[in-house]
């Protein structure tokens, strides 16, 4: 961590980043730690985003973690870091490419050409696994994989799908991880992170497994039965693994990616594969011959197009694992009359929490 301290304060510069940026002030998103806006280099008016963070040490682990696995195909690039006063703060401005293409699942849902198949979601999984063994190899944890930080390069049908917000990414000098802050977001959470003792890096290994779980149906594998961001039973089918591959969406997905995905979700994380397994999974390492079997996914996210109550149940789940989201407005879930959620409420009340709810995470976008 010390060389990493070294590199940034080498590179940060001190002059003014209006010498070289136009900032327009339009909003891209939100992050973990700051929010990100547009800007354009004052060389070429090549476009860019511009996160803005309060100057302090958890933003400059982030700043320093981010840029030193910044030159992976799949993580999102670190162009300047400034150290300026912005707004009356003293405030780190990270210069990033802007990711034009848009968020995974978003990408997904709009498109036109027809279902989304198999063989497109074992590629898609590929390219996060390869994003995810940078960081591994970097004996760095993500803990916030999650569709909204994964996001292409450019509109459909160009772009490099990377990984982006580093806001909880933590770094040790050695092979064995050992982290103890429960950083997540609630439905890609891994059971040891519920807990109070430590985990490793493993935890991400979890995450990616809902992450394939949701690309092959449209919903997650975990859910809260109120269409809360995270309930006491949704936590207990979390720590025990508790979930299922429901009819009729997963009918004609292959065995080798349910086989994959539960060696993904084990709970104990010494028995869960590692991202070299993942990797090389023939699912994963072959999937050009994975089958291009139709899925149920953009049909089933685009079922999920209306949750602005469950977006801010989310950012009041996130507002109390000390996440600054201090311009959002939050109002109360339960009285909400929302069609879908009343739908998804009638249905776990027939099926007595059927794993064929259907709930898209609907946290924050970045960059």
């Amino acid at each position: 961590m010390e060389n990493n301290k070294l590199y940034l304060q080498q590179r940060v510069k001190t002059t003014p980043i209006s010498d070289d940026y136009q900032i327009t002030g339009q909003v891209l998103g939100l992050g973990i730690n700051g929010k990100v806006v547009e800007c354009y280099s004052l060389a070429n008016r090549e476009k860019f985003a511009l996160k803005v963070l309060h100057d302090c040490v958890k933003a400059r682990r982030e700043v320093e973690l981010h840029w030193k696995v910044s030159t992976c195909k799949h993580i999102v690039n670190i162009k300047d870091v400034y150290e300026n006063e912005y707004a009356g703060h003293k405030c780190l401005l990270v210069v990033m490419e802007c990711m034009e293409g848009g968020e995974l699942f978003q990408r997904i849902q709009d498109r036109q050409d027809g279902a989304f198949t198999e063989r497109e979601a074992a590629e898609i999984m590929r390219d996060i696994a390869y994003a995810v063994k940078f960081l591994h190899d970097h004996n760095i944890a993500h803990r916030d994989l999650k569709p909204e930080n994964l996001l292409y390069s450019k509109p459909e049908p160009f772009g490099v799908l990377k990984l982006t917000d580093f806001g909880f990414a933590k770094e040790s000098q050695s092979q064995e991880l050992s982290l103890q802050t429960p950083c997540y977001t609630p439905y890609y959470v891994a059971p040891e992170v519920l807990g109070p003792d430590r985990y490793d890096k493993s935890c991400d290994i979890w995450s990616l497994g809902v992450i394939m779980y949701i690309l092959l149906c449209g919903f997650p594998p975990f859910y809260s039965s109120h269409g809360l961001a995270i309930s006491p039973g949704m936590k207990k089918r979390i720590r025990k693994g508790e979930y299922d591959f429901p009819e009729p969406e997963w009918h004609h997905v292959s065995n080798d990616a349910k086989t994959l995905i539960r060696g993904m979700l084990t709970i104990d994380p010494s028995g869960r594969l590692t991202i070299d397994q993942v990797i090389s999974n023939r699912w994963i390492a072959q999937y050009t011959a994975v089958p291009k079997t139709p899925l149920y996914t953009n049909r089933m996210l685009k079922e999920m197009n209306n949750w602005p109550d469950v977006q801010e149940e989310m950012t009041r789940s996130l507002a109390t694992m000390r996440v600054d989201y201090d311009q959002v407005q939050i109002k109360n879930l339960e009285n909400s009359n929302n069609p879908l959620l009343n739908k998804r409420r009638k249905k776990i009340d027939t099926a007595s929490g059927s794993a064929s709810t259907t709930v898209r995470d609907p946290s924050e976008t970045v960059i």
